[in-house]
């Protein structure tokens, strides 16, 4: 069987990382066929009216790889770099994550190529707004169910669901999850991604033996995702000693207070770290933060953060996943031959479409949980999984990543099989 290739990084690396998988497990070339393409890739143009008077037309994107399990289930992203190929790979990232977490989804994503970063919050609003109703004809409750992902929020997720809700006169906020507590949200969602790798951090600790207090991190990112993971972890007693954004990175030997820098970011126009200042804070340029000697390492801004071209300079022991692909697979090669241990984004970051799952299930039954009940239910989904995906790679003697494709992979083909090839 002649296998899919593409100049995409992002995709090619999820294609070779299913590939190798699917065939370790000897799925037949006919599964492998359909799983390795996309069920649906749609495109649109988003023509938007700028404050200024002028028009400018976006390009919108939305993929759904996989309903197999359920309806696909995928963020949004507002970003410069936005690619349909890049939706396609994190689209089939997002099947074996819902696969893996053992929730009835299947996988899909999407994105608007712009920089919402030079847009006032308006022209963020026409953006979102004409871009649901593009893709209004092929997202519903119980066929795709988009959510927050880069450079969108709650308000992003507010305008899509009034978009759509207006469009077919009623209302239906199960189309849309990562919405706020005060419109259909979920307590507990803001911080369950960085919750759940958290969890999957210290229930690696936990199987190695290693005492928490003595551990020290270093996250790459400190959006919605790094933050909550750097909170929780320096609760749990890890010393976090270095952070970034794209103002840079920040260093103490010490240990960074999570919880100021968690405020001053809360509190600057842009939600950022510059000017972020704590006794024996140094700053440094941004890709150095992944060099620093430390043992755990939590890649949680874009892809491909770590490649061939710095992994040989990478001095952690341990790695866990909170962006989808940080790694390179020629990354993987050569992080693999220095012993580091890697735990795979879409078993690492998982907590946030659990906790989409959460809210999506609450949303159809009109019936809320209390924040306690939403993370002990996100808690203990987390360390059930990393648990079967650790004890399946080491029955298997496979690495995390493969061990959670493989058994992500397993779930969906046997769906497929069942149900035939006309889904």
């Amino acid at each position: 069987m002649k296998q899919r290739t593409s100049e995409n990084v992002l995709l090619d690396t999820a294609l070779q990382n299913f590939y190798g998988a699917a065939e370790e497990l000897g799925l037949d070339d006919g599964l492998i066929e359909v799983l390795g393409n996309s069920e649906r890739k749609v495109c649109v143009s988003i023509p938007v009216t700028m404050d200024d008077g002028s028009v400018k037309v976006f390009n919108g994107y939305r993929v759904q790889h996989s309903t197999a399990l359920g309806p696909a289930k995928g963020g949004i992203r507002f970003h410069p770099d936005v690619t349909l190929d890049e939706c396609e790979a994190l689209a089939m990232l997002m099947t074996w994550k819902c696969s893996l977490a053992g929730i009835p989804y299947g996988g899909g994503k999407g994105g608007v190529e712009c920089n919402p970063l030079d847009m006032s919050k308006s022209e963020k609003e026409r953006v979102a707004r004409t871009f649901a109703a593009r893709i209004e004809p092929f997202i519903d409750s119980w066929t795709d169910v988009p959510a927050p992902d880069v450079n969108t929020g709650g308000q992003e997720m507010v305008w899509f669901v009034d978009t759509i809700s207006k469009m077919r006169g009623r209302l239906d906020p199960a189309v849309f999850t990562g919405k706020p507590v005060t419109f259909w949200g979920s307590q507990g969602r803001t911080e369950a991604t960085g919750l759940g790798v958290a969890t999957c951090a210290l229930e690696l600790l936990k199987v190695l033996g290693k005492n928490v207090e003595e551990t020290t991190v270093t996250i790459q990112g400190f959006g919605n995702v790094g933050t909550y993971a750097a909170l929780t972890l320096q609760e749990a007693g890890a010393k976090v000693v270095g952070i970034s954004d794209i103002t840079g990175a920040y260093y103490c030997k010490d240990g960074i207070d999570i919880k100021k820098a968690f405020d001053h970011v809360n509190e600057q126009p842009q939600k950022l770290l510059e000017g972020f200042r704590q006794p024996g804070l140094e700053k440094m340029n941004g890709e150095e933060l992944l060099f620093l000697d430390t043992d755990v390492f939590i890649p949680a801004a874009l892809e491909g953060a770590v490649h061939k071209g710095n992994a040989d300079k990478i001095k952690a022991k341990y790695i866990v996943e909170a962006a989808n692909g940080p790694v390179t697979p020629e990354a993987d090669a050569i992080l693999k031959d220095k012993n580091v241990l890697i735990v795979p984004d879409f078993l690492a970051n998982s907590g946030g479409v659990i906790g989409s799952y959460f809210e999506w299930a609450q949303n159809l039954g009109g019936y809320f949980w209390s924040r306690e009940e939403y993370n002990e239910r996100l808690l203990r989904i987390m360390r059930d999984n990393f648990q079967r995906v650790w004890e399946f790679s080491e029955d298997r003697d496979v690495n995390m990543r493969r061990g959670a494709f493989m058994t992500a992979i397993m779930r969906v083909a046997d769906v497929v099989r069942m149900r035939g090839v006309f889904l």
